[in-house]
């Protein structure tokens, strides 16, 4: 048995995901029944297009489904195409202010335009933004913020509330809805955590299109991973969300990392080496977090589904042990016990274990990859 164990004899880890509308950002489906995606936001100068294709780059190495481009002026769009080009992922435009930005980003290859209904500015000009997107093969996301609600919203709600975020996405769907546009997805953020779930859930009973989720705002690495994991994984858990963006101060390569690790949590998508870590005590049989950290590093590469726990005593290991694909439990005179598919296999000593765990991590991926076309083709 291992942690990816199918959910009907398992059911207490079953998450129902809401049924939702499927769109297309690009290539990639967003959704009804595709895996949730994950996106960052690159925080170079667009205009500068050799930075931003540089970011581009290691998000997409970082496992980044999407990358969102902000194009606050002509220099953005204009350098927008030679993005686009270079950019493995689709891109999506994202467009405060003013509209033309919108049609020159459709017009330049985003696969998505991303408007703020609060700052976009009249109906009018969002019926011109429809038309740039469905000329251009785009499809729309409507981002509603707490910090930037409409000035009639504001005034019948008093504040931002959940109800002035739902009554602001619902009233610029119907715009795209009565021009027979239905490519778009919504997002309803907010930095607190409990107006932005409250939000999610009443825009998710009240709309059938896919749900981008978010804490907008949400602080630092620790603070904001904090903050998101809290939000975003009760949503998760509740099944509402198709595609999501941790906002964080810092590297946006560190948004993908954890959006990745939110979904791998909650069994929603594996990307990557799961490792199970002991806190570790005065029990462990060698230094576990300096083993965490080493092998998180060495083992940054794999893509491959595959769980790995590492425990420094022979109290929990063995039982971790049965629910990963690999593990190693420390035990007494330097040596450790390697569990494969559960079951001890051979000791180690500490000296090497990193190494060792790196080789057969290294070996289980490749064993997986390989096998694939042999299962597709079965299937």
């Amino acid at each position: 048995m291992t942690a990816q164990d199918p959910a009907h004899y398992r059911p207490w880890r079953a998450i129902q995901r809401r049924p939702s509308r499927k769109i297309r950002v690009g290539d990639v489906e967003v959704g009804g029944d595709a895996p949730i995606t994950v996106q960052s936001m690159t925080n170079t100068l667009t205009a500068d297009a050799p930075a931003t294709i540089d970011q581009i780059r290691q998000l997409e190495e970082a496992g980044a489904d999407i990358v969102r481009v902000s194009c606050p002026d002509e220099a953005s769009t204009s350098a927008f195409r030679t993005i686009a080009k270079a950019a493995k992922v689709p891109l999506v435009a994202d467009i405060h202010f003013h509209y033309k930005r919108a049609i020159e980003a459709a017009e330049a290859g985003a696969a998505c335009l991303r408007i703020n209904p609060g700052n976009i500015g009249s109906p009018d000009r969002v019926r011109e933004v429809i038309q740039a997107a469905r000329d251009h093969g785009c499809s729309m996301r409507i981002g509603v913020n707490a910090g930037s609600l409409e000035r009639d919203l504001l005034e019948k709600y008093g504040e931002p509330c959940p109800d002035a975020m739902v009554e602001s996405a619902l009233s610029h769907a119907r715009i795209l809805q009565d021009h027979d546009f239905h490519e778009f997805k919504i997002s309803v953020k907010a930095s607190d955590i409990f107006m932005t779930v409250a939000a999610y859930q009443m825009l998710a009973e009240a709309i059938d299109c896919p749900l981008h989720l978010g804490i907008t705002e949400a602080g630092a690495l620790r603070t904001g991973t904090v903050k998101s994991s809290i939000g975003m994984g009760a949503l998760l858990w509740a099944g509402i969300g198709d595609t999501i963006r941790v906002s964080l101060a810092a590297d946006p390569v560190e948004e993908i990392k954890v959006g990745f690790d939110m979904l791998k949590s909650l069994g929603l998508r594996h990307r990557g080496v799961n490792i199970i870590a002991c806190p570790s005590c005065a029990r462990q049989g060698y230094n576990v977090i300096a083993t965490v950290e080493a092998l998180e590093a060495r083992l940054a590469h794999i893509s491959t589904p595959l769980s790995l726990s590492i425990i420094g005593c022979v109290v929990n290991g063995p039982g971790e042990a049965l629910m990963t694909d690999l593990g190693f439990t420390g035990g007494g005179k330097g040596a450790g016990m390697v569990y494969v598919a559960g079951k001890a296999d051979h000791k180690m000593d500490n000296e090497h274990m990193v190494d060792h765990i790196v080789e057969l991590v290294e070996a289980k991926a490749a064993e997986i990859e390989a096998a694939k076309p042999a299962k597709i083709a079965a299937e």
